[in-house]
């Protein structure tokens, strides 16, 4: 009883924690900007940071950018990724833990190791503030952390299920497409999920590789806020409110399908 009682109490201190600097921003948003270094005033709370995202710094764009770039990587990178996990859980050859090792290790290379490179490629080939660049980059990160939890999932498909339809003459690819992959649901939408929130959240690539206004996703629209004198400290809460409140409700909308694809993929086969 005791137990119970501390843990609960513990989790719900935790939670408050969690949730207090949530709270302050969303109340910060909306106070005056006299008020967030002062005494504050609950009862001036009003809309007018929120209005200036969008009626004086078209805020909408960079949040359509940040959609496109994001759910782009996140086809893509499912759709490359599907074949090469299967391939790699289903396919027994020596050094097979050394691929999949491989794989993560190239998504822990430093990015800012990477940004020359990617930047004259991408100038070479006409790709610089693109959408298409930056999915391309974006991938580099992606990919191998789709084919790592895809391939982990994956694993605990039984192979009766493949013997069965190759019975019936299906070929590999046929059985992947029409077999596997509907029953691969929740890793596919937790994998999905992880990539699309990872792409969200991306910064240094889309520093670097936009040029103008135009192509700026969310964190780097954020970031460039400050001004030459000061900082706009209401409209930038405002702004990681409203990109905040995007990944939370994507996360609570699939939040089932993430703990069902985590947990079995997290049981070793």
């Amino acid at each position: 009883m005791k137990v119970s009682i501390f843990a609960r109490t513990a989790g719900s201190l935790l939670v408050a924690a969690l949730l207090l600097p949530l709270v302050w921003a969303v109340l910060a948003s909306l106070m005056p900007e006299r008020a967030l270094f002062g005494t504050p005033d609950l009862l001036a709370l009003d809309l007018e940071h929120y209005r200036a995202l969008f009626a004086e710094r078209d805020f909408w764009t960079p949040i359509r950018n940040s959609l496109i770039v994001a759910s782009l990587t996140t086809a893509a990178a499912l759709l490359l990724a599907m074949p090469c996990a299967y391939a790699v859980s289903r396919t027994v050859f020596r050094g097979r833990r050394v691929v999949l090792g491989f794989v993560l290790a190239v998504s822990m290379f430093p990015q800012i190791a990477m940004v020359p490179s990617l930047y004259l490629m991408l100038r070479a080939l006409h790709l610089l503030n693109t959408y298409v660049g930056l999915v391309l980059t974006y991938l580099t990160f992606a990919l191998p952390l789709a084919v790592w939890l895809l391939a982990s999932f994956l694993r605990q498909l039984p192979r009766d299920i493949e013997d069965a339809a190759f019975i019936d003459g299906a070929s590999w690819t046929r059985t992947m497409w029409e077999v596997i992959l509907p029953l691969s649901g929740p890793g596919v939408a937790t994998t999905g999920i992880l990539v699309f929130l990872t792409s969200w959240n991306e910064f240094l690539f889309a520093l670097s590789l936009t040029l103008g206004p135009e192509r700026y996703t969310v964190p780097v629209a954020i970031t460039l806020f400050r001004g030459q004198y000061q900082v706009p400290w209401g409209q930038v809460l405002a702004a990681a409110v409203l990109a905040s409140g995007v990944v939370a409700a994507l996360v609570l909308v699939a939040q089932r399908r993430i703990v069902v694809g985590l947990t079995s993929g997290a049981i070793k086969g």
